[in-house]
C-alpha cells in the first residue's frame, strides 16, 4: 500500500480472531496455487484474474481488490488481483497481455471471508530466467524470511526493517520506499504501516512486536534504483529506470507460541516466539 504514517496504535487480535483470519489466509493461498498452475507462456493475465475471482466468490468470500478505492485515485481498481510483470512493481491491472518466457510475474491478491481478511503475493519466474533475475528473486524471498526470524528476537519493528534493508542493499539492490506493508484484520489496511526500510519518519512511528499483532509484510525490491512512477491507468507502479522488480508478501500473526503464517498454503510449523515483554490486551473475541 502507498506509504502514509499514522500515530494510531496497532489493532491487536485475539487467538480466536487470528484463527478466523487463518481461514481467509488459506483461501488466499489456494488462489495463489491456482495462479502458479496457470503461470505459463501464452496465458493472458485476465484469465488468471478471472480464475481467482471465481474461487473467492465460490467460497462466499469478497475479493478485496475489486473496486478498491483510495484517496487521490479517482478510478477504482477493476480486478480481483494485481498482476505486474518485469519492471512493474505492484498494482498492475490484469488484461490481454500474455505471459512470456523469461518474465517475472507478480501476483497479489486478498479476500475477506466471514468478516476477516488475508493478503499475500508471490513472484514467479516464467521458464528459464537470467541469473541476475534469479538473484533478485532469491534476495527478496530471503528478505521476507529474514523479517520473520527477526520478529522472534526484536522488540521494535524498526529493528526488523533495518535488517531487511541491509540485506537488500548489501546484495546490490534497492528497497522501494513509496509503498509499504500494513496491519490487517477486519479491513485490509489497518494500522500500523509496515515499512521495509528505516529512516527518521519510520522511527517516529515505530511500534512494538507483541502478541496479537497481525501484519502483511511485503518487501518490494528493485534491481536498480528505488524510484518508481505510476502509469496513466492510475494504478500500475513501475520502476523509473525500467529495470525489473520483485514483490513477495505474506500475512503473519504474532502469538504467544510464536509467529504464525496466516496465508501459508499448508499448516505451517509455528516459528520462534517473540521475546518476553509486556503484552497489551487483545481485542475481545
Amino acid at each position: 500500500m502507498f506509504k502514509w504514517f499514522s500515530s494510531k496504535a496497532p489493532e491487536l487480535k485475539s487467538p480466536r480472531e487470528i484463527g478466523l483470519m487463518r481461514e481467509a489466509g488459506k483461501l488466499v493461498a489456494s488462489a495463489l496455487r491456482i495462479c502458479r498452475d496457470m503461470a505459463r507462456p501464452g496465458t493472458r493475465t485476465i484469465e488468471i484474474d478471472r480464475a481467482v475471482e471465481s474461487l473467492f466468490l465460490g467460497h462466499g468470500a469478497i475479493p478485496l481488490f475489486k473496486n478498491y478505492k483510495t484517496a487521490g485515485i479517482r478510478v477504482p481498481f477493476p480486478a480481483a488481483t494485481c498482476i505486474s510483470l518485469n519492471e512493474q512493481v505492484v498494482h498492475g491491472i490484469p488484461g490481454q497481455r500474455t505471459i512470456r518466457d523469461g518474465d517475472l510475474l507478480k501476483i497479489d491478491t486478498a479476500c475477506k471471508l466471514n468478516g476477516w481478511c488475508g493478503d499475500a503475493a508471490l513472484t514467479l519466474p516464467i521458464g528459464p530466467i537470467r541469473p541476475e533475475l534469479q538473484k533478485l528473486l532469491d534476495v527478496t524471498s530471503e528478505t521476507l524470511d529474514l523479517s520473520i526470524r527477526a520478529m522472534g528476537r526484536c522488540r521494535l519493528w524498526s529493528e526488523v526493517a533495518a535488517l531487511m534493508q541491509q540485506h537488500v542493499e548489501r546484495s546490490g539492490f534497492s528497497v522501494v520506499t513509496q509503498y509499504v506493508g500494513h496491519g490487517i484484520g477486519r479491513i485490509m489496511h489497518e494500522n500500523p504501516q509496515v515499512p521495509n526500510f528505516v529512516n527518521r519518519e519510520v522511527k517516529k512511528h515505530d511500534f512494538r512486536i507483541e502478541e496479537g499483532l497481525v501484519l502483511a509484510i511485503e518487501p518490494m525490491v528493485n534491481m536498480g534504483r528505488p524510484d518508481v512512477d505510476t502509469l496513466r491507468d492510475h494504478w500500475t507502479v513501475v520502476t523509473r529506470d525500467g529495470l525489473p522488480s520483485v514483490h513477495i508478501e505474506h500475512t503473519f500473526a504474532v502469538t504467544r507460541g510464536g509467529i504464525v503464517v496466516v496465508t501459508a498454503d499448508e499448516e505451517p510449523p509455528t516459528l520462534p516466539a517473540v521475546p518476553a515483554a509486556p503484552v497489551a490486551a487483545a481485542s475481545p473475541a
